[in-house]
């Protein structure tokens, strides 16, 4: 059973057509799903796991509780770092479900930082995504970091700025070699 990154951005709250049926591949296939608990792309997604009665898929929190778990799934609390505000609160259990998968699945508004960041934590190990592009209407698949930089072109300057911020000295490095 591969194990599958489901995620996206947290200001989408209607799936492309596309990525419902790759959900629907993936229930059929019963493949593992491993996915966030925030508002948005992962509680959209997770609405469409609980209507298939789905059973592989494991929630990943920071907080003591998921704030979303929709299908009533195993849950993993990954806890931040001491000190952790914003985004960071939330970047150690994205790193984790990334380290974790075989394949990714992201549904990204154009803007979003932490997919951006998700996608290219696929890439560096080595992890397929496939990324559906909300904004411009486009479905693309990345495989490397290579691939990943080609998706950033795309993204405005404010993106790639937050892009930059919020990675890892690790991830920094992945993108020199």
């Amino acid at each position: 059973m591969a194990m599958i990154f489901l995620g996206g951005s947290r200001d989408i709250f209607e799936l492309p057509v596309p990525a419902i049926e790759r959900v629907g591949t993936i229930v059929a296939a019963e493949h593992g799903v491993l996915i966030g608990d925030a508002p948005g792309a992962d509680s959209e997604m997770q609405g469409l796991l609980a209507g298939y009665n789905y059973e592989h898929v494991g929630v990943f929190h920071a907080r003591a509780e998921p704030r979303n778990n929709l299908g009533d799934w195993a849950a993993y609390h990954v806890p931040p770092p001491a000190g952790a505000k914003g985004f960071a609160v939330h970047a150690e259990k994205d790193r984790e479900m990334a380290n974790r998968a075989d394949f990714g699945l992201m549904v990204w508004d154009g803007i979003s930082p932490g997919t951006c960041l998700n996608v290219l934590r696929l890439a560096i190990i080595g992890s397929p995504c496939v990324v559906y592009d909300t904004m411009r209407g486009t479905v693309g698949t990345v495989h490397t970091v290579a691939d990943w930089r080609a998706m950033m072109r795309h993204a405005g300057p404010d993106t790639q700025r937050d892009v930059e911020a919020r990675m890892t000295a690790d991830e920094r490095l992945a993108l020199e070699i």
